[in-house]
């Protein structure tokens, strides 16, 4: 349901918190930072098994654990022998590399402090970030992010270099501010020459109460802040997924989203070090879908929006797939949805379904999982916003066991599904080691031992995030059932009151929206003074596009297809459908299509692309007060930022649809 009540099951659980589980045992001294275990791992496996794939210019260059050893050493002892010291900070910003995973664990190694950043970060961004983590060095990918720093070197004077591990471009370039990658390791190479044990004395000093990252929070309602993590919450924070879900040395992993998000730090990189999987990196996000197709990995992780766009590119394929796809396609999803219903129920799938089933593998749900690259998938999850339950029952129903996982910056995972325990409507059940409690408001707590250790410089901040007791304040809304999963309502603060006394959530709304093939985002709309809920609607243009030549509606730009009338009603239905399922008053009554796309780089998102609510209200007043004023639209003028600082403003005529 969507509107907000207090479920006797909520009642019951709030005193009800899942248990430390006793054989989540302490973490050996002698394993617990991230470059003890990277430097064991690479000692057992030296040059017989691959620890990285990175495909360059359409070919895999393989990495054995003994390379990736020796890189890691030469870069550490290079950036001490440019004066890094144990406790300073230092920032990467890059696309997902062996390079990056080589320089966190060299500059952690060496005593330090790494912070990601998101490559698509503005000038403005990584200024605040370089400043605010008292970075003394940053590691950039290319010649984009060398440009950037150049161009701000003014304003971070507390950087003493900028090192590149991609030259292309960068040939030419005479400062001695830049710093090739190799160049750092050839330093390196020397400074071991004059001290043969540096390296190894200086991750035996390391200890699992030291930072190992600052991961910085999405900034949805204030300026971002970075989270201190230390090398055993890291740990603490992957081995609570692998007590439910484990790893193993000869899995192959597609590292893919950014390493500034906290979830690939903890299922991706420390994954790696502590149990030997093997990474592959691909070569660029336009050839993912071929590589992860080439690699068939046993595990992934994708934010909501990847998998949502993986169903969307499905959906649309399939609508132009011969006849005999398009009859077997609709004859077994019925079939596999009625097998995931069985499993959702926790009920035993009868003999005639699962034969059914069968069947429909081989016709139609293999072909697709091989078209995917998700022949060998075993663990594959989800995380950062909310992915549709519509979406999840989709993907499992064609034997891709898509998991959700909840989590924080803070505290990394709070829940996930169980192997055989998925509940669609849930985000899972607690793993071994953390304890859930549901407080005033509905409000989330966690305590386990991934808890972090506060956010820098923020000590008023860290107090009201972590109570004395140890428990993280989360900010979202749910309740656990009678079960013990997590049902995710909002965000607090999101839960809206309609003037009827009635509450909905926005977020909930916005994710069954966003099943819909032609929708890539939504904003639900309500308040106190408002009787009523609404959304805009951003459309998928590529989707959209193809539909409307398909049906011969002629179109000039993303602007003009969007206020077309065909398109509302084409939106229209997608909204019926959601709201047969809804309450009558949280229900969408009416609705408009912006003439553009939100955008991240305008405030309007998160990078992790979460909505900036307030500023999205602010900046679409016109709109919305026209759909609460009855208007059939309005015209709206706005500006537009270009990444290169030029701003621009589009004016166009918006239409305003009732449902």
């Amino acid at each position: 349901m969507v509107a907000i009540q207090n479920p006797t099951a909520a009642a019951a659980a709030r005193t009800q918190p899942s248990g430390e589980q006793p054989h989540l045992a302490p973490l050996d001294p002698k394993l617990d930072t991230l470059p003890k275990n990277f430097v064991a791992t690479a000692k057992q496996h030296g040059a017989s098994r691959i620890a990285m794939r990175k495909k360059r210019y359409g070919l895999w260059q393989e990495y054995t654990w003994a390379d990736c050893l020796a890189h890691v050493r030469d870069f550490c002892l290079g950036l001490v022998s440019l004066g890094l010291k144990r406790g300073e900070k230092v920032s990467i910003i890059g696309d997902n590399d062996p390079e990056y995973y080589w320089a966190e664990l060299a500059v952690q190694a060496a005593g330090a402090t790494s912070i990601g950043i998101f490559t698509d970060a503005n000038p403005q961004e990584l200024t605040y970030v370089l400043k605010d983590s008292d970075s003394v060095f940053i590691i950039a990918h290319d010649q984009e992010q060398c440009d950037k720093m150049l161009e701000l070197r003014a304003a971070v004077p507390n950087i003493r270099a900028v090192v590149y591990w991609d030259e292309q471009g960068l040939w030419h370039y005479a400062d001695d501010w830049l710093l090739s990658f190799e160049q750092v390791q050839e330093k390196g190479r020397a400074y071991a020459a004059q001290h043969p044990n540096a390296f190894e004395e200086l991750v035996a000093q390391g200890t699992g109460d030291e930072i190992a990252i600052f991961s910085y929070t999405s900034g949805t309602t204030s300026l971002p802040k970075g989270a201190m993590i230390s090398h055993s919450n890291l740990i603490y924070g992957m081995r609570h997924v692998v007590a439910v879900a484990p790893i193993y040395a000869d899995d192959n992993y597609v590292s893919f989203s950014p390493l500034a998000w906290i979830t690939e730090q903890s299922l991706g990189l420390t994954c790696h070090v502590c149990n030997g999987t093997a990474v592959n990196f691909p070569e660029r996000a336009e050839t993912i879908q071929a590589d992860i197709r080439e690699v068939a990995p046993s595990a992934l992780l994708f934010p909501s929006r990847l998998w949502e766009s993986l169903l969307s590119m499905v959906q649309v394929r399939m609508a132009d797939a011969n006849l005999i796809n398009r009859a077997l396609y609709a004859l077994f999803m019925p079939v596999g949805y009625k097998v995931v219903d069985f499993e959702d129920q926790g009920k035993r799938v009868p003999l005639l379904w699962r034969a059914l089933y069968r069947i429909g593998d081989m016709a139609i749900f293999n072909p697709l999982r091989d078209k995917l690259g998700m022949v060998k998938m075993r663990e594959a999850y989800t995380s950062g916003a909310s992915l549709s339950p519509d979406a999840l029952r989709w993907f499992r129903a064609i034997g891709v066991t898509l998991k959700n996982l909840y989590g924080s910056t803070e505290c990394q995972t709070h829940t996930l599904h169980y192997g055989g325990e998925v509940r669609f409507e849930s985000v899972g059940k607690p793993p071994p080691g953390i304890e859930i409690r549901i407080a005033e408001k509905n409000e989330i707590h966690i305590r386990s031992r991934s808890v972090f250790q506060g956010y820098y410089n923020a000590p008023e901040e860290s107090a009201k995030a972590i109570d004395a007791e140890g428990w993280f304040h989360s900010g979202d809304a749910g309740y656990l059932n009678a079960e013990g999963h997590l049902i995710y309502l909002d965000r607090v603060k999101d839960l809206v009151q309609l003037a009827n006394g009635e509450y909905f959530s926005p977020q909930y709304l916005e994710v069954r929206l966003r099943f819909s093939s032609y929708i890539q985002d939504a904003m639900a709309l309500g308040s106190a003074e408002r009787n009523f809920v609404s959304a805009l609607i951003i459309i998928q243009f590529d989707n959209v596009a193809r539909w409307a030549e398909k049906n011969r509606i002629s179109f000039t730009t993303f602007v003009d297809l969007s206020q077309k009338q065909e398109v509302y009603d084409l939106i229209r239905k997608d909204i019926q459908r959601v709201n047969a399922v809804l309450p009558e008053t949280a229900r969408i009554k009416r609705f408009s299509i912006l003439h553009k796309a939100f955008d991240a780089d305008e405030a309007e998102l998160t990078r992790t692309r979460k909505l900036r609510r307030g500023f999205l209200a602010e900046r679409y007043r016109e709109i919305i007060e026209a759909i609460y004023s009855g208007a059939e639209g309005v015209n709206v003028r706005a500006e537009v930022k270009y990444r290169d600082g030029r701003t621009g403003v589009v004016e166009t005529a918006v239409r305003v649809m009732d449902i």
